[in-house]
């Protein structure tokens, strides 16, 4: 017995580092590999848009959305909506997104209370008045506070006026430095994590600032009146990716 687990041990240590989960290159400009499925369902969470197979992700990812869902049924939160994470061997979406490409990077929506399950998210801000509006409360809140407070979380990109009622409602908590404002996001928040240890291939971003920033970067979003995404259809988004991704992308089905 012994002699069989060295063997297999020596086998695993052999194998190219492609047989191993891994993050390939920048978060909007890489791929990856032996990604795992989000199960459709399971403890605090459920699966949307499944149709377009876009929910495949390293399993620190994995883990980390599974480990979120059971904090948020513990704190009796709806189960939490959890949208494209990325293709099964990353890569650029046919549109949208720009990032999503090394399966580090989840959609989680905002939802209003425990109803049926929506086709959509929910908007949570008034862009005409630029205020949030009745959607967006405790439950919301609540929710992206345990998500930011993961150690393996680089960021979450939220819209600025949820920035700042977070800043608000939270002081000066230190994981708010990890939610940045950012355009769009007014429906949902995209958690982004660190590249996961001994992965040599993936480009990590830039350490956020310091601080909880709640101040003066908050506050030329605010009064810009920032955060929402510009009107008409985006140019799909086609980076020059690492060559390393070029042979997982061939075999890769194009995503709808």
């Amino acid at each position: 017995m012994l002699r069989a687990f060295c063997l297999l041990a020596l086998l695993a240590f052999a194998l190219p580092p492609t047989a191993r989960a891994e993050a390939i290159g920048g978060y909007a400009a890489g791929c990856q590999t032996h990604a795992q499925p989000l199960p459709a369902t399971g403890t605090g969470f459920k699966r949307v848009r499944a149709e377009k197979k876009r929910y495949y992700g390293q399993p620190q990812l994995i883990d980390y959305l599974q480990t979120l869902g059971r904090k948020a049924q513990q704190a009796g939160l709806p189960p939490m909506l959890v949208a494209d994470i990325a293709k099964k061997h990353g890569g650029p979406f046919a549109y949208g997104h720009r990032s999503h490409q090394t399966g580090l990077d989840a959609d989680i929506w905002l939802r209003p209370g425990n109803g049926p399950l929506p086709s959509r998210s929910k908007d949570m801000v008034n862009h005409k008045l630029y205020i949030l509006n009745r959607h967006f409360g405790d439950d919301q809140r609540q929710l992206i506070a345990l998500a930011a407070q993961d150690e393996r979380v680089s960021r979450i990109f939220v819209h600025p006026l949820i920035k700042q009622a977070m800043c608000k409602t939270y002081g000066d908590a230190p994981w708010l430095g990890r939610l940045r404002p950012w355009f769009g996001h007014s429906s949902h928040f995209h958690v982004r994590l660190h590249c996961p240890p001994g992965s040599g291939s993936c480009e990590p971003q830039a350490a956020v600032p310091p601080g909880t920033g709640c101040g003066n970067e908050l506050a030329s979003w605010i009064n810009d009146k920032s955060g929402a995404l510009k009107a008409g259809p985006r140019q799909p988004w086609r980076p020059t990716l690492p060559a390393a991704c070029t042979p997982l992308l061939n075999l890769q089905e194009p995503d709808s």
